[in-house]
């Protein structure tokens, strides 16, 4: 298992960006220094990212063949890109065009492209999406419907009933893991049995 601090955050080095935009480069590092490990097996890589880190996580995987299996939880959109890709034309323009483009110049950096344009990259690789029933104020249910229709096979969805922005592990711990320990098993041991 390897837990890392993102860019510019605890313990890490370099300038944050609020939004995530380029840190699936972190994201590809740490695959990188997995497969160096003789400890590691490369076919079965799995990642799970809350928030951001799921956002992060959707890019990487669709730019990576290291992710065999990812979850992502919470995510719904880091710029006006995704707000025009998730049909929200007026809030994508008004609070994402200005969010985006002062990230954008303050930053020096360009928004990634929409996740939903991201998330059919990562088939053949498993993909879970979960997201809070409430979860930040209950938008992020239409992202994630749009991202699991997109998505290609093997994919799996989860609305955590009652749940907040990433509190599926603390609105329903026992369902939570035994969920999320089951996508891994079926996405990651049995690429080993078939190998």
């Amino acid at each position: 298992m390897l837990l890392f601090d993102r860019r510019g955050e605890g313990a890490s080095d370099g300038d944050p960006n609020i939004f995530g935009w380029a840190g699936d480069r972190d994201l590809h590092a740490a695959a990188k220094f997995l497969r160096s490990r003789a400890d590691v097996d490369p076919e079965r890589i799995g990642g799970i990212g809350l928030s951001v880190g799921g956002e992060m996580l959707i890019h990487a995987a669709a730019h990576s063949d290291a992710f065999k299996a990812i979850v992502s939880e919470g995510a719904s959109g880091q710029s006006v890109r995704d707000g025009l890709a998730n049909g929200d034309k007026l809030d994508a323009f008004l609070g994402g065009g200005a969010v985006t483009l002062a990230t954008a110049i303050f930053t020096n950096t360009l928004p990634p492209p929409s996740l939903k344009s991201e998330v059919p990259k990562i088939a053949p690789n498993s993909v879970f999406f979960v997201y809070g029933q409430h979860g930040q104020g209950g938008s992020e249910k239409k992202p994630n419907q749009l991202f699991y229709a997109a998505a290609g096979p093997p994919k799996q969805i989860w609305e955590v009933p009652g749940g907040q922005h990433i509190a599926g592990i603390t609105t329903r711990p026992d369902e939570y893991e035994q969920r999320v320990v089951a996508f891994f098993d079926r996405a990651l041991l049995h690429k080993r049995k078939t190998r």
